[in-house]
């Protein structure tokens, strides 16, 4: 068994110093790895990504993330991971890594993803050449999750994510705004590739809990809505049926 904890959209500032670390530093009583779903500052520049690598120093269980559209803005995403490189959180771009965990392997597929929409509602490589631009970004994050997923040799795999792979956990969003919250994309690759879990963040107003068509558990961790420095998710060892080996429970925190 593996508990994750989990949580993403923490959007650290200049004035959040010490507000997730005290949690953090007692997550080895309730979790075995934290995964963080982007959005790990308001806007990526060095002031935040100072008080970020503060917030994570040194925490008792290893930390794997992926960054978000927030972490991006100041043109500085390389220098974030760098940041939090140097403090041995693992940053997954595109990529994946295999922890020994709990007497498991876990291996941990991440990449930010981006747009798109959905079914009834979503972009098309058609027309303008920004169109055709902006839907390959998409098409190529979803081809590497699918990549590394289908790469790893691991007794349980996550996806961890920033952007949504399904609508179920938008739902609360307006709807106008779903296309810009995740893609379609993203969950098919989820199925081709299997997985036994996806997490991500980005929707503040969403629903914690979805699945992909293919049956896969999805997770929306962003703090805003789960309202708790994180949460956490076991993964057991029967793995029959996705949503019956996998459990979710609160955090036990204030």
């Amino acid at each position: 068994m593996i508990r994750i904890a989990a949580v993403g959209d923490i959007h650290v500032g200049e004035d959040t110093h010490g507000r997730f670390r005290p949690h953090w530093l007692e997550l080895d009583a309730h979790a075995d790895v934290l995964l963080l779903a982007g959005d790990l500052t308001n806007i990526g520049n060095a002031a935040q990504t100072e008080v970020l690598v503060a917030e994570l120093r040194d925490l008792p269980v290893p930390v794997v993330a992926v960054l978000g559209n927030h972490d991006f803005h100041c043109a500085n995403a390389q220098g974030v991971r760098q940041a939090l490189e140097s403090i041995g959180v693992t940053v997954l771009e595109g990529e994946s890594v295999t922890l020994e965990l709990a007497g498991c392997k876990l291996g941990i597929a991440g990449t930010k993803g981006f747009g798109g929409g959905f079914p009834g509602a979503c972009g098309h490589k058609f027309g303008e050449p920004e169109m055709k631009a902006f839907m390959q970004v998409t098409e190529d994050e979803a081809h590497r999750l699918e990549e590394n997923l289908r790469a790893l040799r691991a007794d349980y795999r996550v996806a961890l994510l920033h952007y949504a792979p399904v609508k179920d956990t938008l739902a609360g969003e307006r709807l106008e705004i779903y296309p810009f919250l995740g893609a379609y994309q993203l969950g098919e690759a989820l199925d081709r590739a299997g997985a036994d879990l996806a997490l991500h963040g980005h929707a503040h107003h969403g629903t914690e809990k979805g699945v992909t068509p293919g049956g896969i558990p999805v997770r929306n961790v962003a703090m805003p809505l789960i309202k708790r420095p994180y949460a956490i998710y076991t993964l057991g060892k029967a793995v029959s049926e996705r949503e019956g080996s996998f459990s979710a429970r609160e955090a036990a925190l204030s």
